[in-house]
């Protein structure tokens, strides 16, 4: 349960948030460059709070729903410079999961609600298992489609990339939905408002309904979260 300010060694990211500026364009590359250092000192202060209160309620969480799952959360500040608004969950080479925050997101954040709905989101995308889930898909996506490929006498690489592809993204936005519910009750069980928390969502650009979209919709989300915290 320890609280790193480093980078892990990532792989098999999952769960990106990005946020932009409130002109709905992509956020700049670096928080450094819209905040002050003691702006964001504060920043990186008011998600270490969050952190103290939410990591145990998500680790209580996890192993209740998934007994054996490590649930030893790794929980960090991506700080390489020039690295735009996101977070991300994944874990590292010995399978701990990792969730990570990078500083301009966690500059832009308006309120702790904001940073302890992602925290939770994230969180949840560990507890479902979807970033397994999603290699499983994109394993079978990718044999597809060299068996297609080769049916169709195309070069087999490109069969296993668009498979793969395709795979991949087969679930993602069920897989968003699910970490939107899960996170909203670890949120509230963390004594956070994750209604309050999710309105981030109305400052990101909508993905819309995209076939293979990575994404749903953000009203979407925004009603998944709404019904969910109706019911607690």
């Amino acid at each position: 349960m320890r609280r790193l300010l480093s980078i892990a060694t990532l792989v098999a990211l999952t769960g990106c948030i990005e946020e932009p500026t409130s002109s709905g364009q992509s956020a700049p590359a670096t928080a450094k460059s819209k905040v002050s250092q003691v702006e964001l000192d504060q920043a990186v202060y008011r998600f270490r709070q969050v952190v103290r209160r939410m990591e145990p309620v998500a680790e209580r969480e996890c192993r209740a729903r998934v007994p054996g799952r490590n649930c030893d959360f790794k929980i960090v500040v991506d700080d390489r410079p020039n690295l735009p608004s996101n977070a991300y969950q994944t874990e590292d080479k010995d399978g701990r999961p990792v969730i990570g925050f990078t500083l301009a997101l966690l500059a832009g954040a308006q309120n702790s609600d904001e940073i302890a709905f992602v925290l939770g989101h994230e969180a949840a995308h560990h507890i479902s298992g979807h970033v397994a889930q999603t290699q499983r898909n994109a394993a079978v996506g990718g044999f597809v489609g060299i068996v297609v490929a080769a049916a169709a006498g195309v070069d087999v690489g490109v069969g296993a990339d668009l498979g793969s592809f395709g795979g991949a993204r087969s679930y993602s936005k069920q897989f968003e939905l699910e970490a939107d519910a899960l996170g909203t009750i670890i949120t509230h069980r963390s004594g956070y408002d994750p209604v309050r928390g999710s309105k981030f969502f109305g400052r990101i650009p909508d993905p819309g309904d995209r076939f293979l979209g990575s994404h749903p919709p953000n009203d979407q989300r925004l009603e998944t979260v709404r019904k969910t915290a109706a019911q607690l």
